[in-house]
């Protein structure tokens, strides 16, 4: 059963990081028009996916495409991160208030 479940399945790429500066010149890369992007993203080892991303990131940052630049991405993410933070002080305050409400009367 185990050997059939497995079958077809391809075993997951382990997450990998890449330096700002790598994706930049793998983006150059795309932008001059020598290589298409999936040719690019053979020649590196990276998935094409990935490669698109990173070209469709860059030109948002550049000002050629709408959407949300890479530092409104952060700021967004880190509003995200305190606005969730903050949400669990305030769940924890709520409960310590019932406590002690309970525990004084």
């Amino acid at each position: 059963m185990f050997i059939m479940e497995s079958m077809g399945k391809k075993k997951a790429r382990p997450r990998r990081s890449f330096t700002p500066e790598f994706k930049a010149e793998i983006v150059e890369l795309c932008r001059c028009g020598d290589r298409s992007v999936g040719q690019v993203a053979k020649d590196f080892g990276l998935t094409e996916t990935a490669v698109r991303d990173w070209v469709r990131q860059a030109r948002v940052d550049a000002g050629e495409r709408d959407g949300l630049t890479s530092s409104e991405r952060e700021e967004l993410a880190a509003l995200r991160r305190e606005n969730r933070r903050l949400r669990e002080d305030v769940d924890i305050l709520k409960r310590a208030t019932a406590f002690f409400a309970t525990e004084t009367r």
